[in-house]
């Protein structure tokens, strides 16, 4: 497989909360996969191109005011794809850690792809129903069932993918919310979606958040003790060395790729 780590979300700088380094803006990490027998897969599908034709409809006013996403065409998940000489067909798959609006947004763009999700996630159904009601061909996987991977249960194998993608169960931010771990030849890769935003959560023995980030979260999550829990979690398999942890929006790790 070749991972490609994509910004389909650019926003707002941020400054770094500790130690050196610039501002840069708050990113939509989403990681392109090109499989040898499962055409292309997307971990996360970032704002599309319907949320960019009607922001205020699929976005919302008020969540463009505080992210202050910068709306470019070219940053879509389909327009990057088509840069590398692919098509939209050949996104075969999407496997959404969520459904917030950042992260659905550009499965309309995708129509024909399978999108991987829990069922409390579909269920649950995101905050913005105008970027679902494409109607996207769900794979959905039943919450608890699944195997045990690097000490996190019920984690399920992709129907239809041969290649090792993982839906972990990443509960916290959003009821049916799943990291998705990547087999990227001798190294796994889990992108922890928005169950943390700020590298220092999990980086060091002594966590540090960001303020800006931790009030966006603050505000969205659900079940802040479960997310809190799996963050500890997260820390610790950072930390071993055998899993390479990143999150969605934050720049300093998507860097660690580009």
């Amino acid at each position: 497989m070749r991972v490609h780590h994509l910004d389909c979300a650019p926003m707002r700088e941020i400054e770094p909360a500790d130690g050196p380094g610039r501002p840069l803006r708050a990113v939509g990490h989403v990681l392109l996969i090109e499989t040898d027998s499962s055409g292309l897969v997307l971990v996360d599908a970032g704002i599309g191109l319907g949320d960019i034709e009607r922001p205020s409809e699929r976005l919302l006013d008020d969540w463009l005011e505080m992210a202050g996403p910068t709306l470019d065409p070219a940053a879509t998940a389909v327009r990057q794809v088509e840069a590398l000489g692919y098509s939209t067909g050949d996104v075969r798959h999407v496997v959404p850690t969520h459904l917030h609006r950042d992260h659905a947004g550009g499965l309309s763009d995708f129509p024909d792809a399978a999108v991987h999700v829990f069922e409390a996630e579909r269920m649950d159904g995101g905050k913005t129903p105008a970027q679902l009601a494409h109607g996207p061909k769900w794979v959905v996987y039943e919450d608890g069932e699944g195997e045990t991977w690097h000490g996190f249960g019920g984690v399920r194998a992709l129907d239809g993918v041969d290649e090792e993608i993982l839906l972990v169960p990443l509960g916290g931010h959003t009821p049916g919310h799943a990291g998705v771990a990547v087999r990227d030849g001798d190294r796994w890769l889990l992108h922890a979606g928005d169950a943390y935003m700020y590298h220092g959560e999990v980086d060091r023995p002594e966590p540090v958040t960001h303020p800006l980030m931790e009030l966006v979260q603050a505000g969205g999550e659900v079940d802040r003790e479960l997310r809190l829990t799996n963050v500890a979690r997260l820390r610790g398999l950072a930390r071993g060395g055998e899993v390479e942890v990143f999150c969605a929006h934050d720049p300093w790790e998507l860097a660690r790729y580009r």
